[in-house]
């Protein structure tokens, strides 16, 4: 089959390559129109997504179909509770015939690195893809070894009321992750066509590595003015003033949330960062960054985020 390829950033801009590769997504698998734009933001501001979720309802399907319309290098882990960092990093081995140390790398050295049931994995593990997400590069024995470009994890975590054998991710793992997302069940309809005519077990790329190299680094030249940066700030406070809050977003949630809000604007043909930008996308990053206080209902983390966006005025 012929590759079909999106048209160069530095021709049309990023609004146009980026609907021309949210729809090859979209044939690979069915989202609705916030999630999917979701999933390309994180993308495009650098960042790595958690899908908290139930199994069987996609998860896998997404980040397979991510890598394959971008033609990047996919990588899977399974999460299990014996699983070592090694196993995920990689390790040295001594080569007799050379009589040197080889470093063989593991399946983090991916553009889209799929950890399912990063939960099931103990905080050893866990704490061992802190570096690999935040520097973009894994230290083995001393010596650093960067990972390719781009670079995003895709994380999926079971929820843990009633699934025995899971290990919650600490505040400071979460915090690594830009936004997080649950795909929930279809609709009847959707699910009835998902009966009729499953994924493709393999998609044509639609766009390049390069690409989306050049699609980031226009992204991050997006303009932000100090009014919205100052809005932003005034969000991450009102989180942490909340009385459903025991800590609130952190400034690496304000960060995350511009670089997202960032991506948005440039997915909707501007070149500089509106309060709507901001609005779409501090559900998904900065919902998990709140540590809610004691006794608090499970939804409380929404409705600080949600209570936060009402109080502050757009600037």
């Amino acid at each position: 089959m012929a590759t079909l390829r999106a048209d160069r950033i530095s021709d049309t801009g990023v609004a146009p390559w980026g609907e021309h590769l949210a729809g090859a997504i979209a044939r690979g698998m069915q989202l609705d129109e916030r999630t999917l734009e979701a999933v390309l933001c994180t993308l495009l501001a650098g960042g790595h997504l958690l899908l908290e979720d139930r199994p069987g309802v996609g998860k896998t399907q997404l980040a397979r179909t991510l890598a394959a319309s971008i033609g990047g290098r996919f990588a899977r882990i399974q999460g299990t509770v014996d699983l070592l960092p090694t196993d995920v990093l990689g390790t040295t081995i001594w080569r007799s015939s050379t009589e040197t140390f080889e470093f063989h790398p593991g399946p983090i050295f991916a553009n889209i690195v799929l950890i399912d049931e990063l939960n099931r994995t103990t905080p050893k593990t866990q704490s061992g893809l802190l570096e690999a997400m935040a520097e973009l590069q894994v230290t083995i024995e001393g010596k650093a070894h960067p990972l390719p470009r781009p670079f995003t994890v895709i994380a999926t975590q079971n929820p843990t009321a009633g699934f025995d054998g899971t290990y919650a991710l600490p505040p400071a793992q979460l915090d690594r992750f830009m936004t997080r997302l649950s795909l929930g069940y279809p609709s009847a309809g959707a699910e009835a066509d998902l009966l009729d005519s499953p994924p493709a077990p393999a998609l044509p790329s639609v766009a390049g590595l390069d690409e989306v190299a050049e699609a980031i680094a226009a992204v991050a030249e997006v303009d932000a003015r100090r009014p919205l940066l100052e809005y932003v700030v005034a969000i991450l406070d009102a989180t942490r003033r909340h009385p459903l809050s025991e800590a609130g977003a952190s400034p690496r949630g304000g960060l995350m949330l511009l670089a997202a809000a960032r991506a948005h604007a440039a997915l909707h043909g501007r070149d500089f960062v509106v309060p709507d930008d901001v609005q779409a996308l501090a559900g998904p990053v900065l919902t998990h960054r709140i540590q809610t206080v004691a006794g608090a209902a499970a939804e409380a983390q929404a409705t600080v985020v949600e209570d936060a966006l009402r109080e502050v005025p757009a600037r």
